[in-house]
């Protein structure tokens, strides 16, 4: 029987989640434009895009191409930070689930994965979201979108849709951690091999991928709750009732092919940047 792993460092995945968060966010925040312009516009008819290559396409001619980074602002800001939290809490979360051999369940993964979403949403993700969605939605730069937040709804208005948010941000983390570290246990062989960037790039795009069909209508009503509009819903559980009964099942899937188009090469990205990180930082003593 192999002795259990020695405890990683629970700094090293945190400034490694740092770094692949900042270059994630910037590589694919276009998509994430428009699956927010998509979702806001629920369905109003004569809509100028109903699609991705049709929004991006809408934006680039009318506002022109850097229109599409509207919004990045904040999300740059949070983005570092969060995703510090998100792998250095799942690290430090299945470091202490793990079993006297050092094994984890997918269940175990999934729960570390929930905690660390969870985590992320309530101390970065819904107030830096809540900014994000009004810039958009208002055509503002971030600091005039502040403004205009905490001049009509004051500073609760920044955390409007929290609930929403740790209910998306919670079950995507647990369905993206299990995937990947099942997938990385499989193609590792229980880690005796290396995981290369190749590797890591597609368990992220996979993980990406299974979190996003299972969870995209915790995104579309976390985006109607941090919306202009969201003063017509009472809450969150009212605002799943009221899509379902006005739009139907399908408006809970409104902007899925945006939403993949940005979160599976984005996942890809931020796990193969993650995992070729950790493998150089543990180089230097500090890390170890």
């Amino acid at each position: 029987m192999s002795s259990p792993p020695k405890k990683k460092n629970p700094w090293t995945p945190m400034a490694a989640g740092c770094i692949a968060g900042g270059i994630e966010a910037t590589a694919v925040w276009p998509m994430e434009f428009i699956k927010t312009q998509l979702q806001l516009q629920s369905k109003i008819k004569g809509a100028p895009y109903n699609g991705m290559i049709s929004g991006i396409k809408y934006y680039v001619n009318t506002t022109g191409f850097f229109s599409l980074y509207r919004g990045l602002a904040p999300t740059l800001v949070g983005s570092m930070p969060k995703a510090g939290i998100r792998f250095g809490l799942n690290s430090l979360i299945k470091e202490n689930m793990r079993d006297k051999d050092g094994k984890l369940t997918p269940g175990k993964n999934f729960v570390a994965g929930l905690g660390a979403g969870v985590s992320e949403a309530l101390i970065i993700v819904a107030p830096v979201e809540t900014v994000k969605t009004k810039c958009i939605e208002l055509n503002m730069p971030f600091l005039n979108g502040l403004k205009h937040i905490l001049a009509t709804d004051g500073i609760s208005g920044v955390y409007q849709g929290a609930a929403a948010t740790a209910m998306k941000q919670g079950s995507n983390q647990g369905l993206r951690f299990m995937w990947f570290n099942e997938y990385k246990r499989i193609v590792t062989n229980d880690g005796e091999k290396q995981l290369t960037p190749v590797m890591g790039l597609l368990g992220g795009m996979s993980a990406g991928c299974f979190s996003t069909l299972g969870n995209n209508p915790f995104d579309v009503v976390k985006t109607r709750m941090q919306g202009t509009k969201a003063k017509q819903y009472s809450g969150t559980v009212d605002c799943f009732k009221q899509v379902l009964a006005k739009e139907g099942v399908g408006a809970f899937y409104a902007g899925i092919v945006p939403r993949l188009s940005r979160v599976v090469p984005g996942q890809g990205i931020i796990f193969a940047s993650f995992e070729t990180i950790v493998q150089n930082l543990e180089k230097f003593p500090i890390f170890q």
